[in-house]
């Protein structure tokens, strides 16, 4: 018997030893009951498990603090790399950490995670928070000199750069030293950031160094930073951080400058998939269909047949049938009115419009607040605006209130478009892809989409700043 007990005992702590314990604490806790535990892959997160998060409290200094706290268990054959975290339903809410066959625990508040999580176990994450931190504020000290040098380049600043310059360096060798031979190394040495040895004059050849030199240490080929979110943290660091313009013609050729010098450096096939629905998504997200037609045409077309998904590639263009680009997806209505003591009708169609030099298209209801503040705002501004055509949709649950209302929108084109379940249920709803009312598009003459205002505010400047053209071209004629 006692032989027997000794046997359980000694396979029970075997099972013990062979697993790896990943927990969490959370201060305050968050509002979700689950926590899920995801490995990182590429672009993507593999689902690994999950678990509830449990409420406890602790006595600190006399007072009672309320927890969260998660636990994982990870097999003794689990994969090295990045995982992750997530602790809600909605929004963004997750810890990204590294293992490496090593218990991880770690305290964050739910709220910025970012900024407060704190590894209290896991040699490799408390390494890595470590350098972040350093790094992080001998580049800020660097940054701060360099900033100053640009408005007043003295020799005490260039001299103060170096010294700054050199300590950068200094920290990133401790530490690529101290990670020899671990996980981490390979995030440490890729995190290294460039910077000249001397400090620059001008801001110009300052950001075009920079930028040139951004990717230097990366190493695109790497599985450690493949399997993680850090390539593509980069990519998005470099794509929509360091490339920017109030001019939208320029910032279209700034995004596909630097797609092309990212995907230049990407080879691997499966990383080039991942990249590219990245960039596509996330553009799409953006309703910037012209990048998403330049993606899938130069980039995502080219890989090999077999990791294309054509389900993927229409998901996407459906979501974009109403974008900036596009020609304004069309529809059919029909208009009522009285000639000679006759009620007539008429039928109209988007496409075959041709009584305006442009066409303003609003989604509005009659059970919207906002519509109804802005809609009588903005008939008597397009009053101004006679060359342009106006057509407003009406999303409505019947016609009652709408019939009504549109007595005092004389000269428009008044459609009204409705669902026997549900009015955003309707076909033209769903194809402008609609979530709120009001919702603008103006289109050209050929009905193509060429800007959608966000609110009646960018709608009347819009307008007056075409006016503005028109009349300084005028005088250009003249």
């Amino acid at each position: 018997m006692l032989k027997k007990l000794l046997s359980l005992l000694v396979f029970t702590t075997s099972m013990v030893n062979a697993q790896y314990i990943v927990k969490g604490t959370m201060t305050p806790p968050g509002k979700g009951d689950w926590a899920i535990l995801y490995k990182l892959e590429g672009a993507k997160q593999k689902f690994i498990t999950n678990t509830t998060v449990k409420v406890d409290t602790v006595n600190i200094n006399g007072e009672t603090e309320i927890l969260g706290k998660f636990l994982f268990t990870l097999p003794e054959d689990a994969k090295t790399g990045a995982y992750r975290v997530s602790y809600r339903n909605k929004g963004a809410g997750f810890v990204d950490f590294l293992f490496n066959k090593e218990n991880v625990e770690f305290i964050f508040n739910p709220l910025y995670p970012d900024q407060s999580v704190v590894f209290t176990s896991s040699r490799e994450n408390k390494l890595y928070s470590q350098y972040l931190e350093a790094i992080g504020l001998s580049q800020k000290k660097v940054d701060e000199i360099q900033a100053n040098y640009i408005k007043s380049p003295t020799k005490d600043a260039k001299k103060a750069y170096k010294k700054a310059y050199k300590d950068l360096e200094d920290v990133q060798d401790i530490y690529e030293n101290k990670s020899e031979g671990m996980l981490v190394s390979h995030f440490i040495k890729a995190s290294k950031r460039y910077n000249t040895s001397n400090p620059t004059e001008d801001i110009q050849d300052y950001l075009n160094s920079i930028g040139k030199n951004f990717f230097n240490n990366i190493d695109f080929k790497s599985n450690e930073l493949y399997n993680s979110s850090f390539l593509i943290d980069r990519v998005t660091d470099y794509i929509f951080g360091f490339n920017f313009s109030d001019d939208q013609v320029l910032q279209q050729k700034l995004y596909k400058e630097a797609i092309i010098t990212v995907m230049d450096k990407v080879s691997k096939d499966n990383l080039r998939k991942e990249v590219t629905e990245y960039l596509i998504t996330t553009f799409t997200d953006k309703r910037n269909s012209e990048i998403v037609d330049w993606v899938f045409a130069e980039y995502y077309k080219k890989l090999p047949k077999e990791l294309q998904d054509s389900k993927f590639k229409q998901s996407k263009l459906d979501l974009l049938r109403a974008t900036v680009g596009r020609v304004a997806p069309d529809f059919s209505w029909k208009e009522y009115g009285t000639r000679y003591g006759r009620t007539y009708e008429k039928d109209y169609k988007l496409s075959t419009l041709n009584d305006g030099e442009n066409y303003l298209l609003i989604f509005w209801s009659t059970g919207c607040s906002h519509c109804l503040k802005e809609i009588p705002v903005l008939y008597k501004f397009m009053k101004n605006h006679k060359k342009t055509s106006v057509v407003a949709f009406g999303i409505e649950n019947d016609d009652l209130d709408w019939n009504e209302y549109i007595k005092k929108l004389h000269g428009w084109h008044n459609a009204m478009g409705t669902h026997p379940e549900n009015k955003w249920d309707n076909r033209i709803v769903r194809t402008y892809q609609l979530i709120a009312t009001p919702a603008y598009f103006v289109l050209d003459a050929n009905k193509k989409i060429i800007a959608m205002p966000n609110t009646i505010e960018d709608v009347e400047k819009y307008f007056n700043k075409l006016n503005t053209k028109k009349k300084a071209n005028k005088k250009q004629k003249k």
